[in-house]
């Protein structure tokens, strides 16, 4: 009866997760009509309808969504399980879903799957690239990959790493413009920022004990991380970004740093998992996975502590 229980409980679930019935037979390899008739049977079981029906596909009914949430827990609990009795050495399974901002996932992130997912061929990756902090648990996301200083106390966040922050901009942009000598050569300059509340960008350098702030100039300021790359590369300003936002560039030396002789302020990196249920085994791997891989191959100081 528990076999059949979660067997129900994942049909719902790929039906949730696919919109539709035929693409979860398919992913679970049974007939259609074998699915149909178990999420009918569920549903008569637990005396509520769990999915709405439409032109548009498959939605679930808020009986459903709840349904849902819990039944996917209880089956990543099921794998858990299974691979606590296995060992240490077993391949992970299931569905993982990774928040990561646009940038650092298209370059640090998504390249370094294949060597992931080739030691656990059973486990899908669902990666949702997004420069908000979005809501972990509801938007169902097992672990984001985060940047800068957690605000939020109730977050359940492990550092795992931290990278230098540079100021940075094109040769051709120096050529034209010059380079600073010293920071406060910046106020001749123009900057190129994510998009703020003022107008100027407040920039802190530190040389030993001497510390300055600087307010630059901003005429192009984007609401994404990604906008604030190709208007630095389109040769628009300046930017104080961390290493990994331009490691390409930097290698290529189609960007290179300015004022290398004073620090800012170090990024953190986080791997932030959602409040309120028990981090999956798949969530702390990818994680020590990212950790591992980007302080071998973009400097990150490794910054690991026990979840």
């Amino acid at each position: 009866m528990a076999t059949d229980r979660l067997t129900a409980m994942e049909a719902f679930v790929r039906v949730i997760d696919t919109g539709s019935f035929s693409a979860a037979a398919r992913q679970l390899h049974i007939g259609q009509p074998a699915i149909s008739k178990t999420i009918a049977q569920l549903e008569d079981r637990l005396g509520v309808k769990l999915v709405l029906r439409s032109n548009k596909g498959l939605t679930p009914t808020e009986a459903g969504q709840n349904f849902y949430d819990r039944a996917r827990r209880a089956i990543e609990e099921a794998d858990e399980a299974d691979l606590a009795a296995r060992g240490a050495g077993a391949a992970l399974t299931g569905r993982l879903r990774v928040c990561v901002a646009v940038t650092f996932g298209r370059l640090h992130v998504i390249p370094i799957l294949p060597e992931f997912l080739e030691h656990h061929p059973a486990l899908e990756i669902e990666i949702i690239m997004d420069d908000r902090s979005v809501d972990l648990v509801e938007e169902g996301i097992d672990v984001a990959i985060r940047m800068g200083s957690m605000r939020d106390s109730t977050l359940t966040a492990r550092k795992i790493g931290e990278c230098q922050r540079l100021a940075m901009g094109t040769p051709a942009y120096f050529e034209r413009w010059g380079e600073p000598q010293e920071p406060k050569d910046l106020t001749r300059h123009q900057a190129t920022s994510l998009t703020q509340p003022n107008l100027g960008v407040l920039w802190k350098f530190r040389q030993g004990s001497t510390e300055i702030a600087v307010t630059v100039g901003s005429r192009v300021r984007v609401t994404a991380g990604e906008g604030v790359r190709e208007a630095v590369l389109a040769g628009l300003g300046l930017t104080v970004s961390s290493e990994w936002m331009f490691a390409p560039e930097l290698k290529s030396g189609a960007v290179r740093p300015a004022l290398t002789d004073w620090q800012l302020p170090t990024l953190d990196l986080w791997a932030v998992f959602p409040t309120g249920r028990r981090t999956s085994m798949k969530a702390r791997m990818l994680a020590d996975f990212v950790e591992a891989q980007l302080a071998a191959k973009v400097g990150l100081t490794k910054a690991s502590q026990p979840l």
